[in-house]
């Protein structure tokens, strides 16, 4: 039985990823944050107690600002694998909170490289960038893309790619960079943009809300499924050698066409009900972003399952539901 260590199993990557190895059979440790409350509603569904027999899922205490609580949980668990997903991932919040995010996002993954190099036997790593990276160069990004980063995470993850790079050829770690472009799910956090569309346009549709507050409607992104490109990460570090490789589907949409579509399936016109709200606008921003991919393609025989639409519709109809419970409740308070 293989082990792997994921970093960051509490997010939308995390618990896609957990599935998918728990699926091949690895036995599977997740780093979370010590904390008065729990923050696992995503990987419950996976979670068994450990005195039971088969139980392959363990969660295990940590912090990427400490790295000596890095190097304990490395060395106790000797993994065959780590996939390092965590991170403070929002890009508008990095503007306002962006030594905490260089902390995490750049020192952390120095943090954890740094106690990889140390084992007796090194595990393979895979490091999760970022398509912000890219930020203003010219679609599409390739791996041969120039960096131009235009925010603070953006800079932090071009940092974490270059250390992963380095530590690769300093050290001979096998350790993969996946460029990831965007990808949303029904897991996505509410804050993001995508999520942020379905939730709303399904609760303007049952009466729950009136107005949906965005930034820069005309911001175009490569959006992909979560699901699908976690397997791509799995594949990575399952290749002879290891090497760096975007991930997308070769499709950019604006923000715009996500609304036609997510309102569309609720037969919604959008416009009445969105309004720009200077306070989502980035001081920098990323207007176009479209990976290629081919590389993965011939590399890993990775391709995109999930097409922009059905994506959508995954998240409408998964926030519709939540919408309907939210409605039922509501009608029966009133009825009290």
């Amino acid at each position: 039985m293989r082990r792997a260590l994921i970093t960051g199993i509490t997010g939308q990557d995390g618990s896609y990823l957990a599935e998918l190895l728990l699926a091949k059979g690895y036995e599977v440790y997740g780093l979370i944050r010590r904390s008065s409350g729990f923050n696992t509603a995503r990987i419950d569904h996976l979670y068994r107690d450990p005195h039971e027999p088969g139980a392959a899922l363990r969660l295990v205490y940590g912090d990427l600002s400490d790295g000596t609580s890095i190097s304990t949980v490395l060395n106790e668990i000797n993994p065959d694998e780590v996939y390092h997903l965590a991170a403070q991932s929002h890009v508008r919040v990095s503007f306002d909170q962006p030594i905490y995010t260089v902390d995490i996002d750049a020192l952390g993954t120095l943090r954890v490289l740094e106690a990889i190099r140390r084992m007796p036997r090194p595990p393979r790593f895979y490091q999760a960038s970022s398509s912000e990276m890219f930020g203003d160069s010219p679609p599409p990004q390739s791996e041969a893309t120039p960096f131009r980063p235009r925010s603070p995470y953006a800079c932090a993850k071009a940092c974490a790619f270059w250390h992963t790079v380095n530590y690769r050829e300093a050290y001979r770690l096998f350790a993969c960079n996946g460029i990831l472009f965007n990808h949303e799910s029904p897991r996505r956090g509410e804050t993001f943009v995508t999520r942020k569309i379905t939730r709303a346009a399904t609760r303007i549709k049952l009466g729950l809300q009136r107005k949906l507050y965005l930034g820069n409607l005309d911001a175009r992104r490569d959006w992909g499924y979560a699901g699908d490109f976690v397997e791509a990460m799995w594949r990575m570090l399952q290749q002879d050698r290891p090497d760096d490789y975007v991930i997308a589907t070769g499709a950019s949409h604006s923000v715009r066409e996500f609304l036609d579509e997510a309102f569309g399936l609720l037969d919604l016109d959008w416009r009445p009900y969105v309004e720009v709200d200077p306070r989502y606008l980035r001081p920098t921003d990323v207007e176009h972003l479209a990976g290629d991919f081919s590389k993965a393609r011939r590399v890993l025989d990775w391709t995109p399952q999930v097409t922009f639409r059905d994506l959508v519709r995954r998240m409408v109809e998964a926030d519709l539901r939540l919408a309907r419970e939210e409605a039922l409740l509501r009608d029966a308070e009133n009825r009290t």
